[in-house]
């Protein structure tokens, strides 16, 4: 296998109309509006939906904009949600509560609800965050992990690549650059290797480049490892924990997430996000749950 490449340039299109952090369509989808000290409002896009449903790495930076308003650290440093309930497009409103501020770090926790067909509130996604200032950070960094290696990006596949999708199946993959590593990719070709495996470079689909926000996308961007699994169908996540450990460099990222196992119908993934300067800018776990049949 070969070791990852340095980060190639930006494709055409993205050089043609490049988006800037703050000016996105990522930016514009996740804004929060503030009705009231600790209360907010947003309409769901359509366009990060799989099938019906938003997709949880974007519901989760919504509810980081809305924490990072609330609170007086502005990044998120780690961020753990729970799915109740299955979001869809349209409005929805934000509850959020500071539990706690210090001078390095402050904790909150936000609730994202929408209305049923009678007009009563239902509860979709909790959160319970801990927010501080990434440039204050340290640079001393030991560890022992390495980044993915993987081919280059021109050797790697996009949904652009396979078959059409089915009108409306997946409104997100036109928002994002997906380029995966052909080894996981045995799944699009009905040959699933058995190993739960995703890697692939990642970014917008306007050249927006990464922040800490979009990072909370990124972990949960990518196709199931279940499908490498040789499962099918939708793998709705359970909780997810997501630990923003640096500010990311410029250029796309790279995004390993792996499955050690598979019980009672539920899966664990575990992924890696790394940037342009080789840097391990952000980790997660999510419990998801598995269709066996």
């Amino acid at each position: 296998m070969r070791e990852a490449a340095s980060a190639p340039a930006p494709t055409r299109a993205a050089q043609a109309v490049r988006a800037t952090i703050g000016d996105s369509e990522f930016d514009r989808d996740t804004a929060v509006t503030r009705r009231a000290p600790g209360v907010y409002d947003i309409d769901l896009s359509a366009g990060w939906t799989i099938i019906n449903a938003v997709n949880g790495g974007y519901l989760l930076a919504v509810l980081g904009r809305a924490l990072a308003d609330a609170l007086p650290h502005t990044d998120p440093f780690t961020i753990s949600a729970h799915y109740l309930t299955a979001s869809q497009p349209g409005p929805a409103v934000i509850r959020t509560d500071t539990v706690r501020t210090g001078r390095t770090l402050s904790t909150g926790q936000a609730s994202l609800f929408q209305y049923d067909e009678e007009g009563a509130e239902v509860e979709r996604i909790r959160v319970l965050a801990s927010y501080g200032d990434l440039d204050t950070l340290p640079d001393d960094v030991r560890t022992t992990a390495k980044p993915p290696a993987f081919p280059p990006m021109d050797q790697c596949f996009g949904p652009e690549d396979g078959p059409a999708p089915v009108s409306g199946s997946s409104a997100i993959a036109d928002r994002l650059m997906l380029k995966l590593d052909p080894s996981t990719l045995g799944w699009a070709l009905g040959a699933p290797s058995g190993k739960g495996e995703m890697r692939s470079w990642f970014g917008l689909a306007d050249g927006r480049d990464a922040d800490p926000f979009s990072l909370l996308l990124a972990v949960d961007a990518l196709p199931p490892t279940a499908f490498e699994i040789g499962l099918k169908g939708w793998v709705p996540t359970v909780e997810l924990t997501v630990h923003v450990r640096s500010r990311p460099a410029p250029g796309p990222l790279r995004v390993s997430i792996t499955t050690r196992n598979l019980a009672g119908g539920f899966l664990e993934e575990d992924a890696e996000v790394w940037d342009s300067r080789d840097r391990l800018v952000a980790q997660s776990r999510q419990l998801a749950r598995a269709r066996l049949s």
